[in-house]
């Protein structure tokens, strides 16, 4: 079973998440035959960034806002009401969809999520926002290959205001079929969209570090420590990077946060053995 939960999501408010450190499987983000722009570019403007059509649809706008606030205060039952609410009033509002296959992306139905996400599709095929989180769906439900278009589809559109999270999803999409050299591009592609990202600084950090290029991964780490405070994950990266470039006090000091910030991590019982390579 996949657990969600447990790592990346790509929902508009949480995909490029608060807490972007993490190396495990990704809490936020298929080519459906019949679907049309996949694989090409788009102009087509997000339908959450367009001026409601009537007044329907600025409620129904009203209550998908509301409802990814209580998403992401894991209020699920509350957030598909609004959902319900939502498609009350225009039942063809793509967004709302996509809050109902978010819910049950992170309920870990499957089955359900994939339904509503086809349906947004199919109502706004070009949907950046759409395309990101499905496409993230998709790539730790198995089907990397179209997930990877979906998210290349996201990054690519001029429109999305957001298009460091798609990168981003395409890198850690990247990783997961063991393609470092187009997951690196990816990130990189995010950091230039936004210089802070924590997920992709996290990333090229590790990958450096493990081709053997400490300072660099030192450089990312620095960058990273400035927008988010060090995560287990990131200060046990830190005290090995510093370990390997003869830090003593740096790597010291990555020691003392692991234990003192972060007591129950694994990263921490791996320091306590001795564990450090």
């Amino acid at each position: 079973m996949i657990r969600f939960r447990s790592g990346w999501l790509s929902l508009a408010a949480l995909l490029v998440l608060a807490a972007c450190t993490s190396n495990r499987e990704p809490p936020p983000v298929l080519a459906t035959p019949g679907v049309a722009g996949v694989g090409t570019p788009t102009t087509e403007r997000p339908v959450a960034d367009r001026p409601p059509a009537n007044e329907d649809e600025r409620r129904a706008r009203i209550h998908v806002e509301l409802g990814e606030a209580y998403l992401q205060a894991s209020n699920f039952g509350v957030a598909l009401d609004e959902a319900r609410l939502a498609l009350g009033y225009a039942p063809n509002y793509a967004p709302a969809f996509l809050l109902v296959a978010s819910v049950h992306m992170f309920l870990e139905d499957q089955a359900a999520a994939r339904a509503n996400f086809e349906q947004a599709l199919r109502l706004a095929p070009q949907d950046p926002e759409i395309n990101n989180t499905y496409g993230w769906f998709l790539c730790v439900s198995g089907h990397e290959k179209q997930g990877l278009e979906r998210l290349a589809l996201a990054a690519r559109n001029p429109y999305y205001q957001h298009p460091a999270r798609a990168y981003t999803n395409l890198g850690l999409c990247q990783l997961r079929i063991k393609d470092e050299t187009a997951a690196e591009t990816s990130f990189l592609r995010a950091l230039q969209q936004d210089a802070g990202n924590a997920q992709a600084l996290f990333q090229l950090a590790d990958m450096a570090f493990r081709r053997g290029n400490a300072e660099a991964a030192q450089r990312y780490l620095v960058a990273l420590h400035r927008v988010v405070q060090p995560s287990a994950q990131s200060a046990w990266l830190g005290l090995r990077v510093e370990r390997r470039l003869g830090n003593r006090e740096a790597a010291s000091s990555y020691a003392q946060q692991l234990k003192s910030r972060h007591p129950s991590s694994p990263e921490y019982e791996l320091l306590i053995q001795g564990k450090l390579e």
